[in-house]
């Protein structure tokens, strides 16, 4: 296991995807492949794994620690590795993050509690609960994944504020905050606290315009296909350098427009086929209940892809059989 070295979330951190077998059993071969593919792109901060993109929602507690094993074993030497938090209950939540220290993380990605989407914004302590319950599992700092408020699974200003307060471990806020005026509020006033939190854009069909309000980084599942443009435009954008940060820009929205169209959920399937018409992944299988992508769908993300300058092959290739 690679000697885990400090870490505060902040630049470009691509979520990578996980491969799956016709069978639906993990293909970890071809996981090394696609976390080389991506750690092979200059700039980049951190990885994470056990994510959306890589469907932990339907992987069990056995395979996340595995997952995060090996990709500790395979790259951990080169780059940090950022393990996802995905529970509904506090206790289950904890034992991911002493499982995912134990594995060799660097940081935690702490989802929300699906069980807060009936009202949980009015129950703030309810959140502070299952962040104290990790915090207190773990000595890794925290980044809190806050999502869309039509999720209903967002947190309001004054509870992220309140979590800041009592859990110091929280160094990071992934800010799904789809709103653009809230999105730019939470940057301004979080990463000037007198304990700063660094504002990590999770808004990748509208990265560049995210990225100007000041965010401190990035974290992306678009990363895990285009990890080479979103670190170029991110250097754009601490540079100051508009004119280029548009011309990344330009060759980023049609894959973003393709990733992120209705609807939303097929995101990280769309990107399992985009990875096979690069050719970096032999297969795009996805777990039930996510299903498999219409043809007519794949040829629109090939077109989206070569629109982007990306070397696509020829034709279509069954992602199915490989």
């Amino acid at each position: 296991m690679a000697i885990r070295k400090p870490y505060t979330p902040a630049g470009v951190i691509p979520a990578t995807l996980l491969p799956f077998n016709d069978d639906f059993t993990i293909n970890w071969g071809e996981m090394v492949r696609h976390l080389e593919d991506v750690v092979a792109t200059p700039g980049l901060s951190a990885i994470t794994v056990n994510g959306h993109a890589s469907e932990v929602h339907a992987c069990t507690f056995d395979e996340q620690r595995e997952i995060l094993e090996r990709t500790v074993d395979a790259i951990g030497d080169r780059i940090p590795v950022i393990a996802g938090i995905y529970a509904d209950g506090s206790m289950e939540a904890a034992r991911i993050a002493r499982m995912s220290e134990a594995a060799g993380a660097s940081a935690l990605l702490v989802f929300p509690s699906n069980a807060l989407m009936m009202g949980g914004e009015m129950r703030p302590e309810m959140a502070e609960t299952h962040f104290k319950a990790v915090a207190a599992a773990s000595d890794l700092p925290l980044i809190a994944f806050n999502y869309a408020r039509w999720t209903n699974l967002a947190y309001p200003l004054d509870t992220l504020l309140r979590l800041f307060e009592a859990i110091p471990s929280i160094k990071a806020i992934k800010d799904w905050t789809a709103e653009p005026l809230e999105h730019e509020r939470n940057i301004t006033t979080l990463q000037n606290l007198p304990n700063p939190i660094n504002v990590l854009s999770t808004n990748s069909a509208w990265l560049m315009a995210s990225l100007t309000m000041g965010c401190n980084g990035l974290l992306s599942g678009a990363g895990s296909i285009i990890p080479d443009l979103q670190s170029q435009l991110f250097s754009a954008v601490q540079k100051d350098d508009l004119k280029l940060a548009q011309e990344i820009n330009d060759r980023i929205r049609p894959v973003a427009q393709a990733f992120y169209s209705a609807p939303f959920l097929d995101m990280h399937n769309r990107m399992k086929e985009a990875a096979v018409l690069l050719g970096r992944q032999d297969r795009a299988v996805v777990r039930p209940p996510l299903m498999k992508l219409t043809d007519a769908e794949i040829r629109k993300i090939k077109s989206a892809l070569e629109q982007a300058g990306l070397d696509v092959g020829d034709s279509i290739k069954s992602s199915a059989t490989g």
